[in-house]
């Protein structure tokens, strides 16, 4: 790039000026080893090589069509992941990245910037922590935490830093559901009573190969295609001498090595809660973004494994209510033995968004239907499907220059999100999806689980900041 900068100061000495700016405000001088500016190229490393990760390196793939960006680094504890991404990685830039078994050795390199997590879930923020404090950005895959202590302690750590911290919640960053924030917040349906949420599939999610059933459907469709390798016949290439199994556990109480729990592990509620953490995280996320909520009131919720009796730990069917202090009730249901119509509802008093598909779906409409003049509901149409009456004004809404709205959404692998990331690491501007929007999604789906589990309706304190049984004075 030019040496040319902020009006014939050079490259050497804005660096100086950055950095002395940083030490004066107390920052560690790693956090600032390396200042971007818009041509310097951007070098990344994967903390975690799963199945995810594999998204992961795609996604900055097509960055860097945009961007000036690589991924030089891989790092997890398991060989056969580390080596079969260290290959993805090889293709995907013309370059050997040099491979890690533990994040220490790699965050200890200054040349680079970001690192991409991709472990468990009960890891996620605890791995954020470590990062942040080795002075890289980071972005991390939701949930952002799953336990309440590691949720604060990160969000603390990462908000005293001058780190960019993107998480993982890729529809921040779409542009349908900005679209959709811009309308509540225009008034176009009123204050918002009830938003409700139905993401269904039928299929043993997150179990690649289930016991009773042997390869399953979810198996045969995933993308990732290592983790049919890794798991077929439920004899996994998993191997223990080919991991650190007390490592993985970080911190969690021992149990006997497990190839499956340590690979599906989203089945097992002592390292994640499944639905809540995988889906409800985006659908809480999706709430917040459009009304400008932060934390919730209360949650309860319920469900159980009534479809896929595999052994299972975290229910394969659940419903939970939340309510928010602005007065509306958000309820969230998944089922994963019928995949009937999924679709999410925004109910205000002069009128409805709806939203047709599951998780991340962008085809939404908007119309007067259950506004204030209508006591009990417009009558519908008889015939199928069912359409809301012309009186009520039903109209899709569109993104001009976006894509055309459908049900399906855009894939796990959206480009946008990662783009957003980058241009924060250059800018050091907050990204779309911040470690506070994270936080908030994290009370949640906390809150969710231990309501679960318990049995008991659970509420927020806002001041404590602590989960508690009892309502909470304003």
């Amino acid at each position: 790039m030019s040496d040319e900068l902020n009006g014939g100061t050079d490259r050497r000495t804005f660096i100086k000026q950055a950095v002395g700016a940083a030490l004066v405000a107390g920052m560690d001088a790693r956090s600032y080893a390396r200042v971007l500016g818009a041509n310097d190229r951007i070098r990344l490393a994967q903390l975690g090589c799963g199945g995810r990760s594999h998204g992961h390196v795609h996604m900055v793939q097509l960055a860097s069509k945009q961007i000036p960006v690589e991924t030089v680094a891989v790092c997890d504890i398991w060989s056969l992941a580390r080596e079969r991404r260290a290959a993805q990685v090889k293709e995907a830039f013309n370059l050997t990245p040099q491979t890690y078994k533990y994040s220490e050795e790699m965050l200890a390199r200054k040349d680079i910037d970001g690192v991409m997590i991709a472990t468990g879930d009960f890891q996620h923020a605890k791995l954020c922590a470590e990062v942040v404090r080795a002075g890289k950005d980071c972005y991390v895959e939701k949930p952002f935490a799953n336990v309440l202590s590691e949720a604060k302690e990160t969000r603390d750590t990462v908000n005293a830093s001058r780190q960019m911290v993107q998480v993982g919640s890729q529809h921040r960053s779409e542009p349908y559901q900005l679209a959709v924030r811009d309308l509540i917040r225009a008034g176009r349906i009123g204050k918002i009573v009830h938003i409700e949420q139905e993401w269904n599939v039928n299929e043993e999610r997150w179990r690649f190969v289930g016991a009773d059933t042997g390869i399953s459907r979810e198996m045969l469709q995933d993308r990732n295609v290592e983790w049919k390798e890794w798991l077929l016949g439920r004899n996994s290439q998993l191997r223990e001498e080919d991991t650190d199994w007390q490592r993985w556990l970080l911190g969690k109480p021992y149990q006997p090595f497990d190839p499956h729990v340590y690979l599906e592990f989203r089945l097992y509620k002592n390292f994640s809660s499944g639905i809540f953490d995988q889906w409800m995280s985006h659908g809480s996320d999706l709430v917040h973004l459009w009304t400008d909520e932060t934390y919730p009131e209360s949650v309860v919720a319920n469900g159980g494994v009534f479809a896929w009796k595999d052994g299972r730990e975290n229910p394969d069917t659940c419903v939970a209510a939340v309510t928010y202090p602005k007065g509306f009730l958000y309820t969230y249901k998944t089922v994963f033995g019928n995949s009937y119509r999924s679709f999410s509802r925004i109910q205000g008093r002069d009128g409805t968004i709806a939203n047709y598909g599951g998780e991340g779906a962008s085809l939404f409409t908007i119309s007067g239907e259950g506004g204030r003049d209508e006591y009990s509901g417009s009558p519908l149409e008889t015939s199928l499907p069912v359409s809301v009456p012309a009186g009520d004004h039903e109209e899709i809404v569109k993104v001009e220059g976006a894509e055309a709205p459908n049900s399906d959404g855009p894939g796990d692998d959206s480009v946008i999100h990662v783009t957003n990331w980058l241009k924060s690491m250059q800018s050091r501007v907050q990204p779309n999806a911040n470690v506070d929007h994270g936080f908030s999604h994290s009370i949640v789906i906390i809150m969710a689980a231990q309501s679960y589990w318990s049995g008991k309706k659970l509420y927020w304190d806002p001041h404590k900041e602590e989960i508690v049984d009892h309502p909470v004075a304003g």
